[in-house]
């Protein structure tokens, strides 16, 4: 299993660094892509929930999401998509590719639409509550596990 780790616009420097923690408690991430204004990982904040999982996960910034979308694309790594969306699919009841690009959008706005436009596929974790949506980084970790699970 190989996955990779884009994060379009997330702007909470606390839940960047918990998507690395994740990225690492689950294994097979093999780079996480800081896109548009995602913090970089010399922020202290991110540091402080990262815990130094940003020394065990290889990561680099973009300017724009598109530069890393394409860039996964030209290397035939499919890419999906967490977001709610008419034909989104439920995160448990699909088989997952052995090489895998994960896109987690902004907090408020989600993923945007020239992402979703590019991805081979849409997904989201039910919700059993009132709300319809949860955190980014207790989403990243749910999905994470899930892929990773034997």
């Amino acid at each position: 299993m190989e996955i990779h780790i884009v994060l379009d616009n997330i702007r909470s420097a606390f839940n960047v660094g918990s998507i690395f923690r994740s990225a690492d408690g689950a294994g097979s991430v093999k780079k996480i892509y800081l896109c548009g204004m995602t913090t970089d990982i010399d922020n202290p904040k991110l540091d402080k929930t990262a815990l130094g999982a940003t020394e065990m996960i290889p990561s680099e910034h973009y300017d724009t999401t598109m530069e890393a979308v394409d860039e996964l694309k030209e290397r035939g790594i499919p890419i999906y998509s967490v977001e709610l969306t008419q034909d989104a699919q439920d995160f448990q009841k699909i088989e997952y590719p052995p090489k895998i690009a994960l896109v987690f959008g902004h907090e408020k706005r989600g993923v945007t639409q020239d992402i979703l436009d590019k991805v081979e596929k849409k997904i989201y974790i039910p919700m059993r509550g009132k709300k319809e949506s949860l955190n980014v980084a207790n989403c990243a970790s749910i999905i994470l596990y899930e892929i990773t699970r034997e």
